[in-house]
C-alpha cells in the first residue's frame, strides 16, 4: 500500500484553477520528483497534501487515511513534514533554537530527549553544529536550507515534502545538499520533492512525474523521464527550469 495517495485531485487559487484531476502515489521509503514549469501546480500539490491548500474534489490518503482539508498543524501531527519554498526560518531565534521548535507537535518529549536529537540533527548536517548559537539570518542560503529541513525531520514526520529545496544556491551547495537528501533516505525516510533542478532532482528519485498546467503528462522512472524528448527539451536542455 502507498504511503501517500492522491485520487483526482482538484484545487483553486483564487478563482484559477491549480491542480486538474491530479492522481500520484509515494510508496514507503520512496523519493518521488514533481517535475514542470512556473505555474504547473507542483507547490500547490505540496500544499493540498499539508492542509495549505484546500481541495475542491478529489481525495488525499495518507498511511491509509484520509487527510483531505484537515488543518496544517494536524497533518503535522500526522506525521507529514512541509519544507516550504523560501526556507522560513526564524531569523532572531539560533540555529538550535530553529531546530527545536521543529519538535513542537510533539508532546511530552523531554528535554534530554530533544538535546539528543538536536544532536542527531547535527550529524546529518555537520556546518550546523558550530553555527548553532548563531541567529537565523546571519546564515547563508546554504545553511538556511539545512537548517529548515532540520527542523522539518525534528517534528519526527513519516514522509518529508521538499519544496524548491536548491532554489537560488550555488552549484556546489546543491551537490552538497542533494548528497545529505540521499543520506536522509538511506534512514528510511520517505521524500515527495519538487525541484527546479530536474536532472539533479532525477538523479536522487526513485520516480518522477511531470505536471503541465495542473494536469500530469508523463511519469515514470528516471531513466523513462531522462529518455523522453519531451521531457528532455523542456526540463533537461540548455538550463534548468522550474
Amino acid at each position: 500500500m502507498a504511503l501517500l495517495e492522491l485520487k483526482n485531485v482538484e484545487s483553486y487559487y483564487g478563482n484559477v484553477q491549480a491542480l486538474k484531476g491530479v492522481s500520484i502515489h509515494v510508496n514507503q521509503g520512496e523519493i518521488v520528483t514533481l517535475l514542470g514549469a512556473n505555474g504547473a501546480g507542483k507547490s500547490t500539490t505540496l500544499r493540498s497534501i499539508s492542509g495549505l491548500v484546500s481541495v475542491t474534489s478529489g481525495d488525499i490518503l495518507f498511511d491509509g487515511q484520509t487527510v483531505l482539508n484537515i488543518p496544517s498543524e494536524k497533518t503535522v501531527s500526522r506525521g507529514i513534514a512541509h519544507v516550504p519554498e523560501g526556507r522560513r526560518i526564524f531569523p532572531g531565534l539560533t540555529v538550535k533554537e530553529n531546530i527545536m521548535i521543529g519538535s513542537s507537535s510533539r508532546k511530552n518529549v523531554s528535554r534530554a530527549q530533544l538535546e539528543s536529537e538536536v544532536e542527531e540533527m547535527f550529524e546529518i548536517f555537520p556546518p550546523l553544529e558550530r553555527l548553532s548559537g548563531s541567529l537565523g539570518w546571519s546564515l547563508s542560503g546554504g545553511e538556511q536550507q539545512m537548517l529548515a529541513v532540520a527542523r522539518g525531520l525534528m517534528s519526527k514526520p513519516k514522509l518529508l515534502l521538499l519544496d524548491e529545496p536548491s532554489l537560488g544556491l550555488a552549484p556546489l551547495i546543491v551537490q552538497q545538499l542533494f548528497a545529505t537528501i540521499r543520506k536522509i533516505r538511506e534512514r528510511g525516510m520517505t521524500i515527495l520533492l519538487v525541484e527546479q533542478n530536474a536532472n539533479m532532482a532525477l538523479s536522487v528519485a526513485d520516480r518522477g512525474y511531470v505536471l503541465v498546467t495542473g494536469e500530469l503528462t508523463v511519469e515514470g522512472t528516471p531513466e523513462q523521464l531522462l529518455n523522453n524528448e519531451e521531457v528532455r527539451s523542456a526540463y533537461l536542455g540548455g538550463g534548468n527550469k522550474k
